[in-house]
Parts: C-alpha cells; sequence; structure tokens
C-alpha cells in the first residue's frame, strides 16, 4: 500500500482485499470481553475536522485508540485564518508534535492531498469537499461482502445527490476496482458534469434500474452544498427517486439497501425501509470501525500482528 489513502483510485485489487481481509480479522476482536490490541501503541494518530462529523470523526478514535494508538481531537472548526493558511500552519503544528498519522476531514476538495505535502506521517482523507470519501467506501464494500459474498460482477445502484456526494465518487473508484458494476441514479441537475468519464452507467429512471440491483444505496440531498435549486419540490424528488417499500418490494430478494448517514428519513427513504432487516445502516456504522482499523493498521505498519492475545489493558 501507499503511505497515503487520499483517493479510492489509490488503492489496488490486491490493495484493496488486504484492507477487507484485515478488517475481516480486526472484526473477531470486537467479541471479545477486551477489545482493545496493542498493534499501534506508541503511534500517534491526530483527528483534525474542519468540518461538522458524528459518525466518521468518533469511528476513527475508536478505531485508533482499540490500536491502543494516542488519540489527539483537533477540532479546527471556527478557525479566523483562511483555508489554506490555516491548513498549512496547522500542518506545521501536527508535524512538530511527531503526529504518524494525521485523519483529516476539510470543506474544500484536495485538502487531504496538500496536507500530505507538508506531514512526514500518513494521511488519511475522512472527506474533503466534493471530492472523495475513501474508508467510507471501504467500510460499504466490507458490508456488502460480508452480506453478499465476492463483489465481482454484483450490481450496485447509487441513488441520489451524486453531485455533491464525495461517497458516491469513492464507491464508483473503489467498486468498478472489486469488479463490480455501478448504475448511479439521479435528477440530471443532481449530476457532475464529467460523469461521463466516471467507470460507470447513469440512468434516470429508478424503477428501471432496481429490479437488476444487489445493492441499492441512496445518498443524502446536501443542502448545505447547494446554492441553486437543483429540482422543484422535496416532495417531486421523494415521489421519483425516494426509496419507499413499494420500491424496496422491487428489488431481487436478496439485494440490501445502503445508506451512509445521516439520512433524512422520508425524503430519500422511508422510515419502513431505513429499519427493515434489509437495511444495513447500523451495520455500516459498526463495520466502519473495524475497516478503519485496518486502513490505520496497515497505513501505521503497526510492529506487532494484526490479531495478538487478548491483553488486559
Amino acid at each position: 500500500m501507499k503511505r497515503h489513502l487520499i483517493s479510492a483510485a489509490d488503492l489496488s485489487k490486491d490493495d484493496a482485499l488486504l484492507i477487507l481481509d484485515t478488517a475481516e480479522e480486526l472484526a473477531r476482536v470486537a467479541g471479545r470481553s477486551i477489545k482493545k490490541l496493542p498493534t499501534l501503541r506508541g503511534r500517534t494518530v491526530v483527528n483534525l475536522f474542519f468540518e461538522d462529523s458524528t459518525r466518521t470523526r468518533i469511528s476513527f478514535e475508536a478505531a485508533a485508540k482499540r490500536l491502543s494508538a494516542d488519540v489527539i481531537n483537533f477540532s479546527a472548526k471556527g478557525s479566523s485564518v483562511s483555508k489554506g493558511e490555516s491548513l498549512k500552519d496547522t500542518a506545521l503544528t501536527l508535524e512538530a508534535m511527531g503526529a504518524d498519522g494525521v485523519v483529516i476531514r476539510h470543506g474544500a476538495s484536495g485538502a487531504a492531498h496538500r496536507l500530505a505535502n507538508w506531514v512526514q506521517g500518513s494521511v488519511v482523507n475522512a472527506g474533503d469537499g466534493t471530492h472523495e470519501h475513501p474508508t467510507q467506501a471501504l467500510l460499504d464494500a466490507f458490508t456488502m461482502r460480508r452480506r453478499l459474498g465476492e463483489l465481482e460482477g454484483r450490481r450496485v445502484t447509487v441513488v441520489g445527490d451524486v453531485l455533491h456526494s464525495r461517497v458516491a465518487r469513492s464507491n464508483v473508484l473503489l467498486l468498478r476496482t472489486l469488479g463490480a458494476e455501478v448504475t448511479l441514479v439521479a435528477p440530471p441537475t443532481l449530476l457532475p458534469v464529467a460523469v461521463d468519464t466516471w467507470p460507470c452507467a447513469v440512468s434516470y429512471d429508478l424503477d428501471a434500474v432496481l429490479p437488476k440491483s444487489d445493492v441499492c444505496m441512496m445518498l443524502r440531498v446536501q443542502a448545505e452544498r447547494m446554492n441553486a435549486a437543483y429540482f422543484p419540490t422535496a416532495r417531486e424528488y421523494t415521489r421519483r427517486y425516494g426509496l419507499d417499500g413499494r420500491r424496496m418490494a422491487m428489488l431481487p430478494e436478496h439485494a440490501i439497501v445502503m445508506h451512509p448517514g445521516p439520512m433524512i428519513r422520508g425524503m430519500e427513504i422511508a422510515a419502513e425501509v431505513a429499519d427493515s432487516p434489509r437495511s444495513t445502516i447500523v451495520e455500516q456504522v459498526s463495520n466502519g470501525v473495524t475497516t478503519r482499523m485496518a486502513v490505520l493498521y496497515l497505513l501505521l505498519g503497526g510492529s506487532e500482528p494484526a490479531i495478538g492475545k487478548e491483553t488486559q489493558e
């Protein structure tokens, strides 16, 4: 693997499978009475979050602590310095602290790539603007693999606000690497201009795609990133692109429903769908911890094996 994880495109098929297999090993630890491993003892991981986050920040913190790393949470929100300078100054501070790994979430696309040029440690992109979110794609792939088996030839449908979704970009790249076929479904206004260069298919008709899908991944409409009207009304959006009980019944029996969260119940996904046995939304959160443990372990090069004996810490 490379020293940083900035984009899902950084991962070869072997890299991605190594992370997923390591995560599978680490998932066994979650069932132990003592969940902590000595693997990254003495390493320091900094969580550098310039944007609000609940799942991702806590997930990375739990992952690092379960591997016995020292964790520093740096909330950069509210800084009065401009984005570029603030990020560089912060990077120099982290460098002085001797951080072994930096997990960054930033509102500007490309921020993680810039940071990687300024620090010696490994950088993990936890979401940069509307660009990418590679560990979310990895935990999604891990969840799919646990529910459906191998991903080769699986058909994944990603529905909703693709334009503003870093999750969609990373999933398209990673799933293609793992041999799955991805179809994006969205209104034309919520698709990126260059979507025809992405390694996936595009459709505007959700009902036509659902019967052929192994996975249906719903995306939140990111109103906070919108500066114009991308669709007539919320009700119209739900009518055409929302997943309700009727649409879920169109999926094959084995198909699963995913959502990266946070979700808007009643808009892109109905409550009955979100809470159904076919939904993996809660599993995705728990799988996020083990997947991120695997990423941190492989990037920070733990000297101990990934799975050691139970420790009494």
